[in-house]
């Protein structure tokens, strides 16, 4: 239906050449499109192209729907059926940083040009585009919060609605717009993701650069094709472009003969977040300094190449995800950090500036800058290898009380499958104690992280009510829910203070009241009392301190409430 009105509807919008071009191209590359602009234009494409679809994907802070454009040769829209014909699944995710616009117009200008045929849309890759994702930060348009940045003339604001980083926020959920983001990332179910992305740091040659998921969390073979076979061939078309892309540049100003590290990913971060479902993500980073039209242009290369290499190696990519979620399925334990393994590196070839200093006439001192006068290609080390530390043994499953409604909602968004008990249940379970750990003295996005954390555990048999949930280890979240559910893991849901309410003791007592009761409670527990007196033998400061005996007795007495610092995600071992 759409062809057939599409003619006389370019007749009476007065669709000229000059109305297909949006705000980049006309003002010559100066300029970026307003959130309205996007959306507008893609709903207009939408208007004549049965290849495409604009859905509205939920809520976000700023009050304005999260729009999904969808693309397919064959002009079907659903995501189920694309997995079942074999197609590649890509969803690329743009204005994340409102202030890096690239992606949003180098998305506007490449959607277009599939629509109207100059580039092909190969019927094994269906697209996906977010035309902009923090809406709240699109709104917020200046000319100043990117003072590293040379262009476009403005642009939006890195926080969203709620002054919120959006890749800082994929699991802990803080904002409407990441908990619209997991419905449609599960609903789409990717083979890869691209968040577009303009970098910070260093001065050099390169236009583009590109952060790749860490391999090792996806699997040994999806990672190991991902760096061998598939990464390689991107790095090939950009060349093949002209645009000689490298990884990610991740230092600023240090001594190159140590090598660059690969950027770790851990999941607050979309990469990251992407890897816990075998999903291959890919963040590319235009240099800052460059020219703003240079930028969109290598951000539509790439886009376009990652379509062209999809298509390419479609059966395989499908093949390997699936392997490597057969795999989680199966795995017994998993590496809860990741340390850089220095005896693995790729040689990248470096276009970079020579560094010289010169009287900064701010301050009068000694400043370093880059001689762009001075540039010069150099052979680096780049340490793209992560080494699994903390191994954790993976528990049959976890049972997580009712009343951790947040969390409960959050896994349930994130595709897990939970199991309701039907009836109040008594089960032997494997309980954490947290011993210790560290809050930040400062908000981190909206939090103060706990770090350092150290847990003990021990078997226990607690009482269940009906309602709570067991979540079943033999599902393909099974990566999620270890590095969410483990209180030690970096981005765990008890590291972003889901859980602090089990930190603060609800009960206590009066010392004039429990010396009473404490010595009645020694005199029936000799051990109890033996225990206090090789303490006190121990360690004089104890022994000084009646206040903290009181407390020992008080703590290994069944007085003391058994739920204070216990960990409410409890294992089940078998």
């Amino acid at each position: 239906m759409k062809k057939i009105f599409s003619a006389l509807l370019i007749i009476l919008s007065g669709y000229s050449s000059h109305a297909q071009q949006c705000r980049f191209e006309r003002s010559e590359g100066r300029e970026s499109a307003t959130y309205f602009e996007a959306v507008d234009w893609y709903k207009n494409l939408d208007k004549i192209s049965d290849k495409l679809l604009v859905r509205e994907m939920g809520p976000t802070d700023a009050g304005y729907p999260l729009h999904l454009v969808l693309l397919s040769a064959d002009g079907k829209f659903d995501p189920v059926a694309w997995h079942k014909q074999g197609k590649a699944v890509l969803l690329i995710n743009n204005g994340i940083h409102p202030g890096e616009p690239d992606g949003i117009d180098a998305s506007m200008l490449l959607v277009r040009d599939i629509v109207k045929g100059k580039v092909k849309l190969p019927a094994n890759v269906a697209l996906a585009f977010i035309p902009v994702y923090n809406i709240g930060g699109c709104l917020n348009r200046n000319s100043y919060s990117r003072v590293n940045q040379n262009g476009p003339l403005e642009y939006g604001f890195r926080g969203n609605a709620q002054n919120l980083d959006l890749n800082r926020d994929f699991t802990k959920c803080d904002s409407k717009d990441a908990r619209s983001f997991a419905q449609l990332f599960h609903w789409l179910d990717p083979d890869i993701l691209m968040d577009n992305h303009v970098s910070d740091g260093a001065d050099y040659q390169h236009t583009m650069t590109l952060l790749t998921t860490q391999y090792d969390k996806l699997g040994a073979d999806l990672g190991a094709w991902l760096r061998e076979r598939f990464e390689p061939l991107l790095f090939k078309g950009m060349k093949e472009k002209s645009w000689d892309m490298i990884p990610y540049v991740n230092f600023e100003g240090v001594d190159l003969s140590k090598g660059m590290d690969m950027f770790y990913d851990p999941p607050r971060y979309s990469s990251g977040y992407a890897a816990l479902f075998q999903t291959i993500g890919f963040v590319p980073e235009t240099h800052m300094l460059k020219p703003y039209k240079d930028r969109v242009l290598s951000t539509y290369s790439l886009m376009q190449t990652l379509i062209e290499t999809s298509a390419a190696n479609a059966t395989e990519l499908i093949s390997q995800r699936k392997k490597a979620r057969a795999e989680v399925i199966r795995e017994k334990s998993f590496p809860l950090n990741w340390i850089n393994d220095t005896t693995k590196y790729a040689l990248i070839s470096f276009k970079g500036f020579e560094q010289a200093y010169r009287t900064s006439e701010v301050t009068g001192q000694k400043t370093m800058y880059f001689d762009r006068s001075k540039p010069f290609t150099q052979e680096v080390k780049f340490y793209h290898a992560f080494k699994p530390v903390n191994f954790i043994d993976a528990p049959a499953a976890y049972i997580i009380p009712q009343g951790w409604g947040t969390v409960i909602d959050l896994l349930k968004m994130n595709g897990v499958i939970l199991q309701a008990l039907a009836k109040d249940t008594i089960m032997e379970v494997n309980a954490y104690h947290i011993d210790d750990y560290r809050s930040s003295s400062r908000p981190y996005e909206k939090h103060h992280r706990n770090t350092g954390v150290k847990v003990t555990a021990g078997l226990q048999k607690v009482r269940f009510l009906k309602g709570d949930f067991v979540i079943p280890m033999n599902q393909i979240a099974n990566r999620y829910l270890f590095e969410m559910l483990e209180p030690s893991g970096d981005d765990s849901f008890f590291a972003w203070n889901f859980f602090d309410a089990i930190l603060q003791q609800k009960e206590g007592y009066s010392d004039y009241r429990w010396e009473d009761v404490a010595a009645e409670w020694l005199r029936k527990n000799p051990d109890l009392k033996q225990k206090l007196e090789s303490k006190k033998a121990a360690d004089p400061k104890f022994a000084a301190s009646g206040p903290a005996q009181l407390d020992f007795i008080y703590k290994n007495s069944p007085y003391y409430e058994p739920v204070h610092n216990r960990y409410p995600v409890y294992r089940l071992e078998k």
